[in-house]
Order: structure tokens, then sequence, then C-alpha cells
């Protein structure tokens, strides 16, 4: 794909603006972590089904359930309203956190590769390598928190006694660290590299329909579109990326789950597929699209919406 420069481009501006520092706004970080925060707060029920559906397999996790109504049902007669809210606060921190991190080192990646002009269209590989590194550095920060909503999720009133109970997003990181050491909030960091190829994808489809669009259109890279336009983008490449990499999700949930214990990412692999075949791998794929496609189309709208609010307010 050719670089397009716009005419008002001062090219000694952007001779100097050639490092990672000079790119870093707080403004994405700002709208990333709302994005996240009211996606969660709105979808937490379907996540919390959506982690149970994960490790509800042949030899361990109950209970289990018949489907996404059943399961939301049966959460709320069992649980309460209590329950369908178990992980929220690290679900909603870890949300905040991640997108906010995301978006705010991603934007600077990007803009870097862009040479400083944010109307210049990037390849594909261009992409896929900014969404990796933005991926990577947040997956870092961020994995306890993952690990600490899992636990949270998984458990249920009907649990044995023998099973560690936690109280909280803080009794759960204490409890993990003193247990397991840095290694339990570490579970499942390396199939969550392999995630980070999610939004590598999902970011690189999200740039290219929106760099497709501003060419049909004849409108600058970096305009701001229409509500529509955002919704469409977000929910096709939300789904692509979900239907391809989802098999990382369901491995990754069962190394973080407590109630069964498997001897490293191979071992959960090759038990997955020896007592369930292909279909273990998209267990609660239906429940996770109806969640993190309209999360995702939130989230973005919401980034997009606020990210170009505060740089227009700065200007």
């Amino acid at each position: 794909m050719s670089t397009l420069k716009s005419s008002n481009t001062n090219p000694g501006t952007i001779g100097n603006q050639n490092n990672f520092i000079d790119h870093v706004h707080y403004e994405h970080l700002i709208a990333g972590i709302s994005g996240g925060v009211v996606s969660s707060l709105i979808l937490q029920p379907l996540d919390l089904l959506k982690i149970r559906f994960e490790v509800n397999n042949e030899f361990n996790y109950n209970p289990k359930y018949k489907g996404i109504i059943d399961g939301l049902t049966t959460i709320f007669k069992e649980e309460g309203i209590k329950g369908l809210y178990r992980g929220a606060v690290p679900s909603i921190v870890g949300s905040g956190v991640s997108w906010g991190m995301y978006f705010y080192f991603y934007s600077a990646l990007k803009t870097l590769k862009q040479n400083g002009n944010k109307d210049n269209h990037l390849t594909s590989t261009q992409l896929l390598v900014a969404a990796s590194e933005a991926g990577a550095m947040t997956l870092i920060l961020t994995n306890p928190i993952w690990v600490c909503k899992t636990r949270l999720c998984l458990q249920s009133q009907n649990q044995s006694s023998h099973i560690v109970s936690y109280n909280g997003m803080i009794d759960t990181l204490v409890k993990l660290y003193k247990m397991e050491g840095i290694r339990g909030w570490y579970r499942g960091f390396i199939p969550g590299l392999f995630g980070v190829s999610h939004g590598a994808i999902q970011f690189m489809i999200y740039e290219q329909m929106k760099s497709v669009y501003s060419r049909h259109n004849d409108l600058p890279l970096s305009s701001k579109l229409g509500v529509a336009e955002y919704l469409t983008f977000a929910a096709g490449s939300k789904s692509i990326a979900v239907c391809i990499t989802y098999p990382y999700q369901v491995v990754r949930a069962r190394l973080q789950n407590q109630f069964y214990s498997f001897d490293g990412v191979w071992d959960c692999v090759k038990k997955a597929w020896v007592f369930e075949g292909w279909k273990g791998f998209y267990r609660g794929l239906g429940t996770n699209l109806l969640r993190v496609v309209p999360a995702t189309m939130i989230t973005f709208v919401t980034y997009e919406n606020v990210s170009h609010s505060l740089i227009s307010f700065k200007e």
C-alpha cells in the first residue's frame, strides 16, 4: 500500500519527532480507559459466563450450564445479582488499564511509523508490528489483573470447601503471591502472548477499514468519522480476530483455573484435544462473540470520540 503524505506537512517538524517519547500523549490513555470501563460495566455478566464456559469440560469445573440463558438465569437464582458481577472489580480495572495502555502505546508506535504525520497510510505489516508491540507491553503490566479476574469469576457458592476462597481483587492478588509467588500472577502469560496476535489482527483490520474508507471518500486518515462507521469497523475487525485466535483464550483460562492443575501449556492443549477434540478449543465462543463484539463497538466508539474531543480541546 502506497504512503500518502498531507500537503501541509512540515518536514522539519516530522524530522524532529523521530522517537517513541515524542508521540506519547495522555489523550489516548484517558480515551482508552474510558472505553474499557464503559464496556466492561455494561457486559460483565456475559464475561463471567464466558469464562465459566471456557473451563467447563469433562474433568473439572462445576457448575455446568446448558446455554447462555440457562447460565445467566442459574447464576442469578443461585448467587443473585452479586453473582453476575463476580470479578467485576478486576474486570473493570483490567479492561480500563488494558485498553488505556494499549491505545497509549499503539498510538505512539503507529505515529512513530508514520514519521509524525497521522495522515500517512501504513502497510498491513507495519500495523501488525505496532499492534503486537503495544499488546506485549500491555500484557506484561496487566496479566496479574486477569489472573485475579479469572479466579474470582470461577468462584461459586457450591464449590468444595478445600478450594481457596477469594474476597475481592486485593485479597486475590495477595493470596496468589503468598501461595504461588510471582509465577501465580503470571499464569497463562505464554498463551497470553499468543493472544497478542488477536489484538494485532483486530487493529490491522480496523485500521485498514478506516484507510480504505478514507481513500474512497477522499478524506485525511486522521479525520473524525461518524458513529456508524466506527461501529461497523469495530464489529467487523473484532469478529474476524476472535474466530481466528479464540483457542488461546480457552487454554489461558484453563491454566488460570484454580480447580484443576495442568503441567504447562502443552499438557493443557493435549488433554483438551484428547477429551474434547477441536470443539474443546471453541467452548464459549458464542458467548464470547455476544460479549466482545458489542464491547469492542462500545470501546472503540467511546475511544474515538473521547480522543478526538481531547485532542481538539488541547489544540
